[in-house]
């Protein structure tokens, strides 16, 4: 299959589920509206901003992975499925948390924060499952890169050679089993925190770009192609 195609449909999954997150927002001051009231929805703000950047960071990770190659076959088509079932699992525990994070039911915060961070946890491993596929069968799936090339282009912890294997990208797993544990031991708010602060980490370059204009995925306007945003 065209790694276009498996783009297109995951572009379409991605969109619906950070569109669904404002779902969340809809009933702030239908009953009653005052500022008092907006105040009081900062559970709901943070949680949307934190699962909007989240998803939106992953899209545009997701991009950067497939464009790596041209063809998609069928194992790694199961593994894209599998985060995509991931993505838009991240609107519940997101309503879960902004319910229970204060209020009367706060007594369910740390549930709600420990679900959100076992979904991250689970996208995670996808995400680096699919990395791991695409470098070990870069050659037959089109890549322009070899499979030494991609591996020796992942930013690592540091330069001596036990931590320069670990990828640089890997911290998000650490931060969210990290944040499980401040939810089921600490706080919920203070977990909500870490996961926002692997959003931020995300921002950064950690996997790399597919190299030139040539690159899969890219098009110009001879040969038809369009290249994924990073």
């Amino acid at each position: 299959m065209d790694s276009r195609r498996a783009e297109s449909f995951s572009d379409g999954v991605f969109a619906v589920a950070i569109t669904v997150l404002i779902f969340n927002l809809l009933p702030i001051g239908r009953a009653h509206l005052s500022y008092r009231v907006l105040g009081e929805a900062w559970p709901q703000y943070a949680a949307y901003a934190v699962s909007f950047l989240t998803i939106g960071i992953m899209w545009m990770n997701h991009h950067t992975l497939f464009g790596h190659v041209r063809l998609i076959d069928r194992p790694l088509l199961v593994l894209n499925l599998l985060l995509l079932m991931g993505i838009v699992a991240i609107p519940f525990p997101t309503a879960l948390i902004a319910e229970h994070l204060t209020g009367p039911d706060r007594a369910g915060g740390a549930a709600a924060a420990v679900i959100y961070g076992a979904v991250m946890i689970v996208i995670s491993l996808c995400y680096n499952a699919i990395w791991e596929y695409l470098v070990r069968h870069a050659e037959a799936l089109g890549s322009s890169s070899t499979r030494r090339m991609l591996r020796d282009a992942i930013p690592g912890f540091g330069r001596g050679p036990a931590l320069s294997r670990i990828p640089r990208w890997a911290l998000g797993l650490i931060g969210y089993l990290a944040g499980v544990l401040l939810a089921a031991f600490v706080s919920a708010a203070a977990s909500l925190a870490v996961y926002g602060a692997m959003a931020v980490w995300y921002l950064f370059d950690h996997l790399p770009q597919p190299a030139g204009p040539d690159a899969p995925g890219d098009r110009d306007q001879a040969g038809g192609l369009t290249g994924p945003p990073g």
